[in-house]
């Protein structure tokens, strides 16, 4: 009698025993799931946002243009723009100087700028310029390959942005034309020339006087011509 009680208490020790394993590998195999979680969310967090390069490069590739690059020239045209802007308060192209003037260090041969202030992140700027015929047109600028992005913050709070975008770097520039030599003359004209010149020296020399005309005498009385 006493057997199948044993027996009957050693299966249910394996039992207990079996269900405590399982639970543990469960909540193991639970731990190893929100580990992996938790490294891909951090592998996918801000670090690895899209860049201001890369959202324009999109856009422009919606719209069958070339993707562009962050340049450091153009970048520190930007951050001057977006610096002054945000010192003086103003959202002015020109505020610290002509756009032509200040892209020339870039070297490029198309430019284009795009201003504005009030957004706190790129995305919502660049979302402003897309819905903007004119920014949206400078956006997707014909050749653009380079593009330079920066902001500034007013004394007052405001963010002010400005990004250059620019093509047209593999574009030869115009060699200067050498002077024109003048034509050769052909020889009948150098001839007729030389005619005209020789005259010239000629009409120069002093004329000879010429002699006086002689008297014809009607009636000649005692030598004298009457």
């Amino acid at each position: 009698m006493t057997l199948p009680v044993i027996a009957s208490e050693a299966k249910q020790s394996r039992a207990s025993g079996a269900a405590l394993d399982c639970f543990v590998a469960s909540l193991l195999a639970m731990t190893l799931v929100l580990g992996a979680t938790f490294f891909v969310s951090i592998s996918t967090g801000p670090a690895f946002a899209a860049g201001p390069a890369d959202l324009i490069s999109e856009f422009r590739a919606k719209n069958g243009e070339g993707k562009v690059v962050l340049d450091a020239t153009l970048n520190a045209i930007a951050q001057q723009q977006a610096a002054g802007m945000a010192a003086k308060d103003v959202l002015d192209h020109d505020v610290v100087g002509n756009f032509n003037v200040r892209v020339a260090p870039s070297k490029a041969g198309s430019a284009a700028e795009n201003i504005a202030y009030g957004y706190d992140s790129f995305p919502k700027t660049l979302g402003q310029w897309i819905n903007s015929p004119g920014h949206r047109r400078n956006l997707l600028l014909k050749g653009a390959s380079k593009v330079g992005v920066a902001n500034a913050k007013s004394a007052s709070g405001k963010t002010y942005w400005a990004m250059v975008i620019a093509g047209g770097y593999d574009k030869p520039k115009p060699k200067a034309k050498p002077p024109a030599k003048p034509a050769p003359k052909p020889a009948q004209a150098a001839a007729k020339d030389k005619a005209v010149k020789d005259k010239a020296a000629s009409e120069k020399v002093a004329a000879k006087p010429k002699p006086a005309p002689k008297k014809t005498c009607t009636i000649n009385l005692l030598g004298l011509c009457i």
